[in-house]
């Protein structure tokens, strides 16, 4: 038998039932968060506010994340996994509830701001929670599987509801979404395998400095800060993107969210294979080809050539985030695992918060058409920012080689020496 069926032999099975009831709360997590990128014009109209304020609720669902993701990740780490996840998907459903319920936009504000404290909580222990179901080895397929709850948001749940809240209005989709999200806790609660909290509790999990895993999951965030701050100035404002810059009817908006959504999770598939087996490297691609159909998009050469670049876009931005989680899991021990998940999940809601800022102000100041631009610039320097690392992490990684080379053959050499005195006896100087 070779090496590799033995290792395949010996792999156990993905706990396929665990995987499945957290990608299912994914989906529900990020189907709520982006339900008013598709319904922008609906809910403008019903609440009586510009669209751009709409879009705004976006930024304090992501900001609300950024300012308590990481405390109360710290005050909670004592807590049953199992039981936390349970209830914080509780909370958006309840919240979600609430939103199709309150009469004011402000209203709307503060509701959307008790979902962004569950969101943040549930994203710094959901991937957390995955690894913690697997072998060290199989963490990434594992994370992948999870976070496939997400892509498929994009592919069924953002376009379901855009399509069905302009059939039968934003509100009653919204508390359908929350009648699915509560079942959903329901769910996970009964399937979902528990785990224990974090070894160490509080003080041992946290990332502190002089930590060795500090800079590799500070790099990640700083690369997940800026692409979400792209990607969500352009998504966030995607429905106005469709009808004033491509030229299409409002109706074609939930369709296209399902080709680019289809497209996402080519773009999964592509980031667990063969080909993304070197994650700077497939970044750094999917991010090129990302810049270059963002670029396509706003010049808006025709109707075709818009959708496919839409659909480009789709595929190579799918495949960056769970690169990006998949890296950070492997950068931070166990221990802190929890601890790097609420770092990550700031930096990721710091991008989603401030790109829906960014786009409101772009969409006022020189219109939404500018939006694709500005991304594909932050994705060129992203991408060789991260090509000059590699090269510097490449190097690195051969001087260490070179060393450890050397110092093996100085113990050989050694160790042979040490051999012929034994054999010999002792060397005598001859010169007294």
């Amino acid at each position: 038998m070779s090496v590799t069926e033995s290792a395949r032999v010996r792999a156990p099975r993905l706990p396929w039932p665990g995987l499945l009831m957290l990608a299912a709360a994914v989906f529900l997590s990020i189907t709520i968060e982006m339900l008013p990128t598709g319904l922008l014009p609906e809910m403008s109209a019903g609440l009586g506010v510009a669209e751009p304020f709409i879009g705004l609720l976006v930024s304090v669902f992501a900001f609300t994340v950024v300012v308590t993701s990481t405390p109360l990740t710290a005050l909670t780490s004592r807590m049953p996994r199992h039981g936390l996840l349970v209830g914080v998907i509780a909370v958006l459903g309840l919240s979600t509830l609430a939103s199709a319920i309150v009469p004011e936009y402000w209203m709307l504000v503060a509701v959307r701001v008790v979902g962004g404290l569950a969101h943040g909580l549930f994203w710094a222990i959901v991937a957390a929670y995955a690894a913690r179901l697997v072998p060290d080895l199989q963490i990434g397929r594992a994370v992948s599987v999870a976070l496939g709850g997400g892509t498929l948001a994009l592919v069924a749940g953002v376009p379901a509801t855009t399509v069905l809240g302009q059939l039968i209005g934003w509100r009653p989709v919204f508390a359908i979404v929350a009648g699915l999200t509560l079942l959903g806790a329901l769910a996970v609660w009964r399937f979902l395998p528990r785990v224990p909290a974090a070894d160490g509790a509080t003080t041992a999990s946290r990332i502190r400095r002089g930590d060795a895993a500090l800079g590799p999951v500070l790099l990640v965030c700083a690369v997940t800060a800026l692409t979400m701050l792209g990607q969500y100035a352009v998504f966030t404002y995607v429905a106005p993107l469709i009808t004033e810059v491509i030229g299409l009817d409002g109706s074609a908006v939930g369709p296209l969210l399902l080709v680019y959504g289809l497209a996402g999770a080519a773009g999964l598939v592509v980031a667990g294979s063969p080909l993304a087996a070197r994650p700077i490297r497939a970044m750094v691609a999917a991010m090129a080809v990302a810049a270059a159909a963002l670029v396509v998009l706003g010049i808006a050469p025709g109707v075709w050539a818009s959708i496919v670049a839409l659909a480009v876009w789709g595929v190579a931005f799918g495949a960056v985030p769970p690169l990006l989680q998949t890296r950070l899991l492997h950068a931070a021990p166990a221990h802190q695992r929890d601890a790097a998940s609420a770092l990550y999940t700031t930096a990721f809601n710091v991008g989603i918060g401030g790109g829906a800022l960014l786009g409101a102000v772009l969409f006022e100041w020189i219109g939404v058409q500018s939006l694709p631009f500005v991304y594909a610039a932050v994705l060129a320097a992203l991408s060789v920012a991260l090509l000059r690392d590699a090269v510097r992490d490449g190097r690195r990684r051969g001087a260490v080689r070179d060393g450890r080379r050397a110092s093996q053959a100085g113990q050989f050499s050694s160790a042979e020496g040490s051999s012929v005195a034994a054999a010999t006896g002792p060397v005598r100087s001859p010169i007294r």
